[in-house]
């Protein structure tokens, strides 16, 4: 009996150790996050590519070498957001993610008009006004219409083979992500 209190004793003390230690780390892992991480390299509305080396680490790590992405943080309160590219690539696929990384809507270049990289984003309200008077350069767009304000824009691009390294590149070099 001895023996059991004993066991139960230092697994409790244990439990209560890994918790403490769990809370100490909570905040830095918090300023860990996709949006913070962006922030730290480039304010809204600027394209960021996640597998470029800013500071000697990649921006977020790839999970995929075959695919190339970059990033667009936004904020709706000052209107709608486009993203947009004239590029050609094998394929492309488009997120549109809240600020915590929930992912509000997903398409790829399937998806688009004539495979173009060209959407806006847009709050209910903004979608509204735009139904009102749609403006002749958003006539061929895809509009994400979204419940946030802030969120990101990930778009991710395949790379076939090396020689499609530069070509990619170019593609994902090339992104517009501007306020409209």
């Amino acid at each position: 009996m001895r023996k059991v209190l004993h066991a139960l004793a230092v697994g409790i003390v244990g439990a209560g150790i890994a918790h403490i230690v769990i809370l100490l780390l909570v905040p830095s892992f918090s300023e860990r996050d996709a949006w913070s991480r962006l922030a730290m390299v480039a304010g809204p509305n600027k394209v960021v590519r996640l597998d470029a080396d800013i500071g000697g680490t990649p921006v977020v790590k790839a999970l995929d070498p075959s695919f190339f992405e970059a990033a667009c943080r936004f904020d709706l309160s000052e209107g709608v957001v486009r993203i947009d590219n004239a590029g050609k690539v094998p394929y492309w696929s488009a997120s549109v993610y809240d600020r915590g990384g929930e992912n509000i809507y997903s398409f790829n270049d399937r998806t688009a008009t004539d495979g173009n990289l060209d959407f806006v984003v847009v709050t209910p309200a903004q979608m509204i006004e735009l139904r009102k008077d749609l403006p002749q350069e958003f006539e061929k767009s895809i509009f994400v219409e979204t419940p946030i304000d802030e969120g990101i824009v990930v778009v991710r691009a395949f790379v076939p083979d090396e020689s499609w390294k530069p070509t990619v590149s170019r593609f994902l070099d090339g992104i517009n992500c501007e306020m409209q």
